[in-house]
């Protein structure tokens, strides 16, 4: 199994090192700008020196009111330069490790609901949805208008050049986790061009992804983090059936579009963690349903997305919750072509060294691995900057114990 992790891969003829994807985790470190802040370095740095295949960013603002907060990253003729540091830096760190850099894709967003920019008072929403405003009721929101919505592609085709320019392998046009994306996929009572039909409720993904490939030059990979299903009752989110399982017939729908858009590689995630975070982060905690529920769900659909696709270089999500048996698993879901990558998230915060361990240990230090408390997820609620208080408690608990327990 471990040959499998370690084989490498071809996406849009580019050869990627291994299977291993370090999943986009928002350190909510950035400048005041949007700009590389010093924690953002220093934690791409230790990503560059794991020997991960890709390195996938994590969400990058394409517009000041779309930022999830006022340390989101943002890119701009402002901000590019740090992020071209930063590239350089970490690919070099990589090739004097390994020879070869990884793969590092930019993840591009529109926050929607839950943008919490400086001087914005109103998110910017598909529709009022009164699930996933439970216990939000006081805020104010603003209803996208269609004049608004049809300026964004034309935002998405200006980050995307600027990601190219400063040296990003590849964009991902984010569409998961009820940002404004995704939830635009269940608008279905939303009246006009962005509601109703799966057409309209695809036209502003589709047509920022089309305005993505259009400003890319040749070479560069053109990707996606897709919500395989949100999970909520039918009509408040999208990929359901009325008694709120999983419905995966307008994903495959997707995943077609997407393939005669060029797309090879689609990487999958569920739920939204701002409302049911149980789903697609299994924790510790006291959660509605078992962990195991949670890794059966994301794997039963991802193993039926990727038959439907076989072509398509799919990854999984949801592994850090395995603690130390998370390679082996890993490694069972590629040989039984469940998935053809497999992505980690809270384990990089963590431990980021974990693959170099696996690779070269064929196990992982179990006193250096994830836990799964929801820490690093309550540093962030709390407004502060995101990490690992356990693993990483030199730099984190500090913060932990006066932003979180403080309060």
């Amino acid at each position: 199994m471990i040959n499998m992790v370690n084989q490498p891969l071809l996406i849009n003829g580019i050869e990627i090192d291994n299977r291993v994807v370090f999943q986009p985790m928002e350190g909510c470190d950035g400048n005041s700008d949007g700009s590389i802040g010093e924690l953002t370095h220093r934690r791409y740095m230790r990503f560059a020196e794991s020997g991960a295949g890709i390195i996938w960013f994590e969400a990058v603002a394409v517009t000041p009111e779309g930022r999830a907060n006022p340390r989101q990253l943002y890119i701009s003729d402002v901000t590019k330069e740090s992020f071209s540091n930063l590239i350089s830096e970490m690919k070099a760190r990589a090739i004097e490790l390994y020879g070869k850099a990884p793969i590092i894709i930019a993840q591009l967003t529109h926050s929607g609901r839950y943008a919490r920019p400086i001087d914005v008072p109103a998110p910017i929403v598909a529709y009022r949805n009164s699930i996933w405003e439970a216990g939000r009721e006081g805020q104010n929101y603003t209803i996208a208008t269609d004049e608004y919505l049809d300026t964004i592609s034309s935002k998405y085709a200006v980050a995307s050049t600027l990601a190219c320019e400063v040296g990003f392998d590849g964009v991902d046009v984010k569409c998961c986790h009820g940002y404004l994306f995704n939830e635009f996929l269940s608008a279905y009572n939303r009246e006009g061009n962005y509601g109703g039909s799966f057409e309209n409720r695809t036209r502003l993904y589709f047509d920022a992804v089309s305005a993505v490939k259009a400003n890319m030059p040749e070479g560069k990979i053109l990707t996606t983090r897709l919500n395989i299903s949100d999970c909520f009752p039918y009509g408040y989110g999208w990929g359901v059936n009325k008694d709120g399982s999983v419905n995966l017939d307008e994903t495959k729908l997707i995943m077609d579009k997407l393939a005669d858009q060029g797309v090879e590689m689609i990487n999958f995630s569920i739920g939204n963690p701002y409302v049911i975070p149980h789903i697609n982060r299994p924790h510790n905690g006291i959660t509605p349903e078992s962990p195991a529920t949670a890794l059966n769900r994301i794997y039963n659909a991802t193993a039926e997305l990727q038959a439907y696709r076989p072509s398509m270089k799919i990854v999984s999500s949801a592994l850090t919750y395995l603690g130390e048996k998370c390679m082996e698993y890993a490694g069972e879901m590629l040989d039984k072509r469940v998935c053809q990558l497999v992505g980690f998230g809270r384990m990089t915060f963590a431990y980021p060294s974990f693959y170099q361990d696996f690779k070269n240990n064929g196990f992982l230090d179990k006193k250096k691995c994830c836990i799964c408390c929801s820490k690093c997820t309550e540093l962030m609620r709390a407004g502060s900057v995101s990490g690992c208080p356990i693993r990483d408690k030199d730099t984190y608990l500090p913060l932990y114990m006066s932003k979180v327990m403080k309060k």
